[in-house]
């Protein structure tokens, strides 16, 4: 067939890493409120990623409230994990969601600095330190090519380009 690879590659599965919109300063941090700033953000990315999110897609929210008032943007049901938490780790994030076995489409809402150590760490194999912008999202998808598991980075979106 012309214009297609002889290489099939199978998608097993895709990983939304969303950093939680912009917040108010305050103590405690857990209770830290999206600004209004921080709405408009969590409402153009949750526009942006509702036309291209599967119907079956798992959202997973860290417990802050600042990250499940971004979750909320997305009008979809949601779940509140604690292993996602302000503490996180990389490794342990990408263990909650099942990465890459878990297979479909899980979208974290989180916090810096474990979104960005596991973005490198899905890119790169070291969880260095990253940027995640406040708002933006990084996705990823894992497929299968010839045998082998490869992490592709299909798109970061940041809430002023969208």
């Amino acid at each position: 067939m012309a214009g297609k690879s002889p290489v099939a590659a199978e998608k097993t599965m895709d990983l939304i890493l969303w950093r939680h919109a912009e917040a108010e300063d305050g103590a405690p941090d857990a209770k830290r409120r999206l600004t209004a700033r921080g709405r408009k953000q969590a409402k153009q990315v949750a526009r942006w990623l509702k036309k291209r999110l599967p119907a079956d897609a798992r959202i997973l929210s860290s417990p802050a409230v600042r990250a499940m008032q971004t979750a909320q943007a997305l009008e979809r049901p949601f779940e509140e994990a604690g292993k996602l938490g302000t503490a996180a780790s990389a490794a342990s994030l990408l263990g909650a969601v099942g990465w890459p076995q878990g297979g479909g489409t899980v979208v974290v809402v989180g916090h810096q600095p474990t979104l960005g150590r596991a973005a490198a760490l899905l890119l790169t194999g070291d969880a260095a330190e990253w940027s995640v912008r406040k708002g933006a999202l990084w996705w990823f998808t894992c497929r299968v090519r010839n045998g082998v598991s490869e992490t592709v980075l299909r798109a970061v979106v940041a809430p002023d380009l969208v």
